[in-house]
């Protein structure tokens, strides 16, 4: 699918238009000096009373300087969508202040409060920003999944947009797992509006990479169906290649290990001319050529590599097919056009005050006006007004999502489970509200059926970018249908979590990027969540509102041992910003908080929510609804907030507070205990993190609904405290200083044991037992 054109082959686009390569020097120097003086002044000029050590990156910005001056100002059109690697923040900047895009009194701010974020952030720095990139690979596999969204959005809703998806990416982000799992995903092959530029600087954090393996990473991509394009050498290394002694000088180059090179960089002319032709069968033939080469000339061949050179990286964005995926492995060096380029410790290091006004005297800079825009009427200040017209984007106004009603109506009888209870609200909602429903995308990682999706797919199709024949349609046997259409509203991606809730962060932050939104859902199995979590949490912060379910979860999964039987999940509401988590016990609790979650997505003041499920069958006569409307309409609500008296006794002595599958055995307890004459109310906790919330709101921290603490626990009430949870029990231990009551936490502290469901419960101390035992101690 052909979704951009290459700015070169738009009719009426003249490159040369677009500004010569002197002009393009000029910008790009700038940008040199912008994004060095950016981290200079945080570093060495702003005041820092603490003395702690601000940061910065002149070394990693300065790698990406030429190939981010060529793309923005040359090929980027407004309809793009750029993620930059994270350490080049600063080039981000400078380039944003040159089109206009960013006040000149945020380049002081650089890592301050308020300021401009340590990397690129959507949401709190104050100039444009496409992804929000920090975690290394995060920023990369993100354009996939917004290529994605992009097409989803274009297929089901209209108005997607179009425009192609660069990510700038540094060359140690490859070594992270996480991106060759969205890499080989089979939908990856077909984004052609998909475009990653390397910075193949070949040195990390501490060191010069000893191993580049470039050709082994070039192999990997195009074994995934990319396009490699590669730009290695610059033209002068090019021409010199050309010449008597070339031939012998690129074979020597290129079998030279990176450390070797590295160590060149940091030569003067006469050690290069020493160690540059080594001592193979070539050594002469290059040293006759290196001797024809004045010394500037020499010391500037050997940088001049291609992600340096404007007219190498014109040819490389020219190239882009756009029926695939394209990746550009760009050569730099790490510090171009600064005194600690190629340096093996550069990373981290700060120019001096001296190598500052240095660099001012080469690029052309006042170091005195460090902020200094170029000349009004100048080719430089043209080409940047030229740019900042052609990239200008509209924000689009972001549209409501349509009306989702708060209460199905069902009342669940017989024996159910949470799990199944969510397949079943996704279908009343197709029936109650079709234009709601129609926004909602499942995605899951090949457990559709088994996390009970099964009739929501049939209902509403797979999705695909093209229509896909179903062989198995007549298939009398089969019960889960495979139908793949564009307008299919589930879409299913390899065993791999993290390209999971990559995709949904980016279906979650549709509602930003073209003003639809979208209500997204993901299902993985509850153990792995954690596994998802870091990717998820920067989907959030990033701006991208969706749902994650984890189910079946907790050691209620009896006969799955060890680690496959979750434990510490139950506490994420309490710890995740910008999310809320409910755990509930009962099929109509678990519609009732999908809802909620669903009424918070898509919009400027929504958040993310986490829904913990289980598939143990439980009694729904247990939960007790309420027949009267405005009754149930009062239980509905404090399942929202946080929980409800499932139970009340006048004469209680002691209070049981138990969260989703446990449930049957704090009822079962309570009973037991009245009939040995100890009297329980059960409180039904539905989200600990919101009843967290509330408790800091009471302190005066933060907002929240201090209301449901005193339905929960009435201040005339202050029994002692059980709480009981399929997971760990500091999740719950917090309720006891609600009215600052004696307490007993029992929960999951150990890696599950496979058995029955009673066997395991007796093994963990959640069974009924231990909650008798439990009370008593606290009331004896």
């Amino acid at each position: 699918m052909t979704s951009a054109t290459p700015l070169s082959q738009q009719p009426g686009t003249d490159l040369a238009g677009s500004g010569s390569d002197d002009v393009l020097r000029d910008v790009e120097q700038r940008v040199l000096w912008l994004s060095s003086a950016i981290v200079h002044h945080a570093n060495r000029v702003r005041p820092n009373p603490s003395g702690l050590k601000v940061g910065g990156h002149q070394a990693s910005s300065a790698s990406m300087v030429s190939i981010m001056s060529t793309l923005w100002f040359r090929h980027l059109r407004a309809e793009d969508r750029v993620s930059v690697k994270p350490h080049a923040s600063p080039v981000l900047h400078a380039v944003n202040y040159l089109l206009g895009e960013l006040d000149e009194s945020y380049l002081t701010t650089l890592r301050a409060f308020g300021g401009l974020q340590s990397y690129p952030s959507r949401s709190k720095d104050p100039d444009p920003v496409d992804y929000s990139t920090g975690s290394v690979g995060i920023g990369a596999t993100a354009t996939i999944w917004g290529a994605l969204a992009r097409r989803y959005v274009e297929n089901t809703t209209g108005r997607g947009g179009r425009g192609r998806q660069y990510a700038l990416v540094g060359d140690a982000e490859l070594d992270e797992g996480a991106v060759w799992e969205a890499v080989l995903d089979p939908a990856v092959a077909e984004l052609g509006e998909l475009v990653w530029v390397v910075d193949l600087n070949r040195q990390s954090l501490d060191r010069v990479v000893p191993v580049l393996a470039a050709d082994r990473l070039q192999g990997m991509f195009a074994a995934a169906g990319w396009q490699v394009l590669n730009v290695k050498y610059g033209r002068l290394l090019e021409e010199l290649f050309g010449r008597p002694g070339g031939a012998e000088l690129r074979r020597r180059i290129d079998a030279m290990p990176n450390a070797e090179f590295q160590r060149l960089l940091r030569c003067a002319a006469g050690e290069l001319r020493r160690r540059l032709p080594g001592d193979g069968p070539g050594a002469g033939a290059i040293a006759g050529l290196l001797a024809e080469l004045d010394d500037a000339t020499l010391v500037r061949a050997l940088r001049n590599l291609g992600g340096h050179d404007l007219a190498a990286l014109d040819a490389a964005f020219a190239a882009i097919d756009d029926d695939r995926p394209t990746v550009i492995f760009a050569y730099t060096v790490k510090g171009h056009g600064l005194p600690t380029e190629g340096h093996p410790q550069n990373h981290s290091s700060l120019l001096t005050t001296e190598q500052m006004t240095e660099l001012a005297a080469r690029v052309g800079a006042d170091p005195d006006r460090p902020w200094a825009r170029f000349p009004a009427g100048s080719a430089a200040a043209e080409l940047c007004a030229r740019t900042a017209a052609r990239l200008s984007r509209r924000q689009p106004a972001a549209a409501p999502v349509p009306e989702l009603p708060v209460d199905l109506g069902r009342t669940p009888s017989g024996v159910a489970t949470t799990q199944a209870a969510l397949g079943r609200a996704l279908l009343d909602l197709t029936r109650q509200a079709p234009e709601a429903a129609r926004r909602v995308v499942t995605v899951s990682p090949d457990v559709s059926s088994s996390t009970n999706l099964g009739g929501w797919v049939n209902k509403v199709g797979v999705w695909s970018s093209t229509e896909r024949v179903d062989w198995f349609a007549d298939d009398a046997e089969t019960i889960l249908h495979w139908r793949e259409k564009p307008t299919g509203q589930h879409i299913e991606l390899g065993i791999a979590e993290t390209n999971l809730v990559g995709l949904l962060g980016e279906l979650g932050a549709t509602w930003s990027r073209w003003g639809k939104p979208l209500l997204p859902i993901g299902v993985m199995y509850d153990p792995f969540v954690t596994r998802a979590l870091e990717p998820w949490s920067f989907g959030i912060y990033a701006g991208g509102q969706s749902i994650l379910v984890g189910t079946p979860s907790g050691v209620t999964l009896a006969p799955e041992g060890g680690a496959h039987q979750s434990i510490t999940t139950p506490s994420i509401g309490i710890e995740q910003p910008g999310c809320v988590t409910y755990e509930p016990a009962f099929a109509v609790d678990a519609e009732w908080t999908l809802l909620a979650s669903l009424a918070r997505l898509g919009r400027p003041d929504g958040c993310s929510a986490y829904l913990r499920l289980s598939t143990r069958p439980v009694d729904q006569t247990l939960a007790a609804v309420p027949a009267d409307p405005a009754a149930r309409e009062r239980r509905r609500r404090q399942v929202v907030a946080g929980g409800y008296a499932l139970r009340r006794r006048a004469d209680a002595t002691v209070t049981i507070a138990a969260m989703g599958a446990m449930m049957t055995e704090a009822l079962a307890a309570a009973d037991r205990l009245e009939q040995a004459g100890t009297v329980a109310d059960v409180v039904c906790v539905t989200s600990p993190g919101l009843l967290h919330q509330a408790l800091q709101a009471r302190h005066g921290q933060g907002a929240g609904d201090t209301w449901i603490l005193d339905q929960l626990f009435p201040a005339a009430r202050p029994t002692p405290l059980v709480t009981v949870v399929d997971g760990h029990p500091h999740t719950l231990a917090f309720l006891a200083t609600v009215r600052q009551v004696p307490h007993r936490a029992l929960g999951v502290t150990r890696f599950g044991q496979s058995g029955s469901l009673e066997e395991v419960y007796r093994y963990h101390g959640i069974d009924a037992d231990s909650i008798v035992r439990a009370a008593l101690d606290l009331t004896e």
